[in-house]
C-alpha cells in the first residue's frame, strides 16, 4: 500500500509541473525513476493515465477522473501533517517570492517586514524584478502582479490597490499651458510604461462621463521611476503609481495635472500553484498580507 500511495503522489506531481522532468526535479528523483513508477501505477490499475510524447505529457480520461482523487490524497495527508506541525507557534520554512520591482519602495515592503517580524522562522527570499518570471518553471512558490482590473482566479487574490497619478514638471505645463480637461492633453508628450501599454488612460471624475485617451507615446520604458525621472526632466507626461508621485510632489521636483480627475487604480495580487496546501506557508503569507 505505501508503494502505491508514493506513486500516486509521483502520478500528481507530475501532472502538476507537466513533464517528468519537473516533477524528478522537485521530488529529486531521475526522469525514469517518476516514468517507471506511473507505469507501474498504471499497470496496477490496468488503464493509461498519461499520453506521452518527448515534448510533454497529458492526461488520458481515466488519468483526468483519477488526478482529482489523487490530489484529494495528497491534501489529506499536507493538512494532517501541518496540523500537527502548527501546534507549534513557530511556522519555519522558506517562502521563495517574485514581485515587481517599483514594489521595493512601496506599501508591500511593510507588509513584508510585519509578517517577518510575526513569523521569524520563516525565511523570505524575494525576487524584485521588472521581467515577468513563471511560478513553477522559475522555483518560486507566490508570484506578486500588478495590472488594471486583473482576472482573478481559485489560485489569485487581489492584496491591495494602488492609485495612480498623472504628473510632469512644473515647467513643462507652463509651457504646454494648465489643462482644464483630459482632451486638452491630446498633443502632450507621453512617456509610456511598456508592459501595460494596451491599457489606455481613462479618466474619472464626479458628474462627469468617464474620457478614454490614446495618446501616442514619444518614450516608453519599463519601470515607472524611470517615468518619473523623465517627468521631472521635462520629457511630457506620465502615469505612476501614487508611491511613486507624492515624494516628488511634496518636493516640487514634479506637479498633478488635471488633479481633480482620477485614473484606474493598479491592482496587486498574489497568484500560486493549484496545488499549494491550504494552510501551508503560502496561504499564510498571502492571508496576512492581504488583511487590511
Amino acid at each position: 500500500m505505501l508503494d502505491k500511495l508514493r506513486q500516486i503522489a509521483i502520478f500528481a506531481k507530475t501532472v502538476d509541473h507537466g513533464s517528468f522532468r519537473g516533477a524528478a526535479q522537485e521530488l529529486r528523483l531521475s526522469p525514469s525513476v517518476v516514468s517507471h513508477h506511473i507505469s507501474q501505477l498504471e499497470e496496477h490499475l490496468g488503464c493509461a493515465l498519461l499520453y506521452r510524447s518527448t515534448r510533454k505529457i497529458a492526461l488520458t480520461p481515466e488519468g483526468e477522473q483519477f488526478l482529482a482523487s489523487a490530489h484529494q490524497m495528497i491534501e489529506a495527508a499536507e493538512k494532517g501533517l501541518e496540523e500537527v506541525s502548527n501546534t507549534s507557534s513557530n511556522p519555519s520554512g522558506i517562502l521563495r517570492i517574485t514581485a515587481p520591482s517599483v514594489l521595493s519602495t512601496s506599501h508591500f515592503m511593510d507588509l513584508v517586514a510585519k509578517f517577518s517580524h510575526n513569523y521569524p522562522g520563516v525565511e523570505l527570499a524575494i525576487d524584485f524584478t521588472d521581467m515577468r518570471k513563471e511560478l513553477i518553471a522559475s522555483g518560486f512558490d507566490i508570484a506578486i502582479r500588478m495590472g488594471v482590473r486583473p482576472e482573478l482566479t481559485g489560485s489569485s487574490r487581489k492584496l491591495f490597490s494602488v492609485p495612480r497619478r498623472l504628473i510632469a514638471s512644473q515647467a513643462y505645463i507652463s509651457e504646454r499651458g494648465e489643462p482644464t480637461t483630459p482632451a486638452d492633453l491630446a498633443n502632450w508628450d507621453w512617456l509610456e510604461l511598456s508592459p501595460v501599454r494596451h491599457i489606455k488612460p481613462t479618466f474619472y471624475k464626479e458628474a462627469e462621463e468617464p474620457v478614454i485617451l490614446r495618446p501616442d507615446a514619444r518614450l516608453k520604458a519599463n519601470d515607472a521611476r524611470a517615468l518619473f525621472q523623465l517627468a521631472k526632466a521635462d520629457c511630457g507626461l506620465a502615469m505612476v503609481p501614487e508611491f511613486i508621485s507624492e515624494p516628488g510632489v511634496e518636493a516640487g521636483e514634479v506637479a498633478y495635472v488635471l488633479p481633480d480627475w482620477k485614473l484606474d487604480m493598479i491592482d496587486v495580487y498574489a497568484m500560486w500553484p493549484t496545488n499549494a496546501p491550504r494552510h501551508g506557508l503560502v496561504r499564510l503569507f498571502i492571508d496576512q498580507i492581504s488583511r487590511k
